[in-house]
Order: structure tokens, then C-alpha cells, then sequence
């Protein structure tokens, strides 16, 4: 996956994961829910991103999707990731 900011500054390249679509959401044959993909914040620190916004396009396998949210995980008071919710996939 790659998350870039919407002024089309370089793309991070991140090793994510996202869980695969429920069930509901192949039956209808269209994804009704948001994406969700966890990452840690290594890639992001290493290339000085800050923290991901509202908007970002996070890129995976040839599918687009905007930001929507980004919550941060901790491992007690160090920022160790992100949780990176999106809607999209055009």
C-alpha cells in the first residue's frame, strides 16, 4: 500500500493490513463498508509524513480510497501505528 498527501507529494510505501470484506458486504457485491488497513509508524517517521489526514490517498493494489480518519495505537505512551479508515476504492 502507498499513502500519499492530495497535493501528490511522494508516496510512502507501507506494509499494511487490512482484513478482508464481511460477508455482508459480497453478498451485495459492492463494498458497503469503510476500508480499514492498520499500519505501524515506522514508514511514516522514516519519510518525515506526519501524521496521516483527513483526504490522504491510500493507495492498495490499484484501488484509490480517501482517508476519512486515522487513529493513532500506542504501546503505552509511544506512538508504535495507525488504524487508517477510508472510503473509495475507485
Amino acid at each position: 500500500m502507498t499513502l500519499t498527501r492530495p497535493s501528490g507529494t511522494k508516496p510512502v510505501t507501507l506494509m499494511a493490513y487490512a482484513a478482508p470484506p464481511a460477508t455482508a458486504a459480497l453478498e451485495t457485491g459492492v463494498s458497503v463498508m469503510p476500508f480499514v488497513a492498520e499500519t505501524l509508524n515506522d514508514e511514516l517517521a522514516a519519510a518525515a509524513y506526519g501524521q496521516p489526514a483527513n483526504a490522504d490517498i491510500l493507495t492498495d493494489g490499484g484501488r484509490q480510497y480517501a482517508l476519512t480518519d486515522a487513529a493513532p495505537v500506542y504501546d503505552g505512551s509511544e506512538l508504535c501505528g495507525w488504524k487508517l479508515i477510508a472510503a473509495g476504492g475507485t
